[in-house]
């Protein structure tokens, strides 16, 4: 990935190895994120949320949405009079997300689709959000241009992402974290291995908290800042639109 212009990078994998990826682990995905993150997963998606500024009853769109936990945490927020779409290019990941709708009665309409590409009008959301999953995706001069066209004008974009740590002694926990102790756990948890040595290799290509700022500045958003989390290892980004 070049940093700067969120070019692809040519050792960003390509998109149907990425889908096939994340459909091999969608079954084990959310019990491997609560391992990885001892839970805290779904605190930082409500600080996301938060971030966001809806009120009830307004419209949110969650782009590679995965099994939905952003999503659900935005219903909580719009509440029963608003309306949470959520999209993703796995539709074994959506299965589950549907999946998890389904059993806990909550309402958000999951949908196949490109987050380069979106399918919804200009001004159609109070607020975009995605969490964990534009590091997947090569072109995100590309991305953040479509989330920031189908937010309204006043609304929110919301990035929740693992970052590089600059801080010591996280930098030094994350190396060890990530680079050797998540993929064994990958190994034993979703019986994917190599799916979580993508993980580290992701993060590496990502740019770091400044730089993808200034890729949301490009896609025309304002007021862009950041937050770094959990000792620097978790960024939260926000611009208006």
């Amino acid at each position: 990935m070049n940093a700067g212009t969120g070019a692809p990078s040519s050792r960003a994998p390509e998109p149907a190895r990425v889908r096939d990826m994340f459909g091999a682990i969608a079954r084990r995905y959310d019990l491997m994120n609560s391992i990885m993150t001892a839970g805290m997963h779904h605190r930082w998606r409500r600080r996301g949320v938060a971030a966001a500024a809806v009120a009830p009853g307004e419209r949110t769109l969650d782009v590679c949405c995965g099994t939905g936990d952003f999503a659900f945490a935005m219903l909580d927020a719009v509440g029963p009079l608003g309306s949470v779409t959520g999209v993703d290019f796995s539709r074994r990941m959506l299965a589950v997300a549907r999946g998890k709708a389904a059993r806990s009665g909550r309402d958000v309409d999951f949908r196949w689709g490109d987050a380069t590409s979106l399918e919804f009008d200009d001004h159609s959301f109070a607020a975009c959000t995605v969490g964990f999953g534009v590091r997947n995706i090569p072109d995100l001069d590309r991305v953040f241009a479509e989330m920031t066209r189908v937010v309204r004008p006043g609304g929110r974009v919301i990035c929740l992402e693992i970052t590089r740590p600059v801080k010591t002694p996280f930098s030094q926990f994350y190396a060890i974290w990530f680079d050797r102790l998540v993929p064994a756990l990958g190994r034993i948890v979703s019986r994917n291995g190599s799916a979580y040595s993508y993980l580290p290799d992701s993060v590496r290509r990502f740019p770091p908290a400044d730089e993808l700022a200034a890729v949301m500045r490009g896609a025309g958003l304002k007021n862009v800042s950041y937050e770094l989390m959990a000792g620097s290892i978790i960024a939260l980004h926000q611009g208006t639109k």
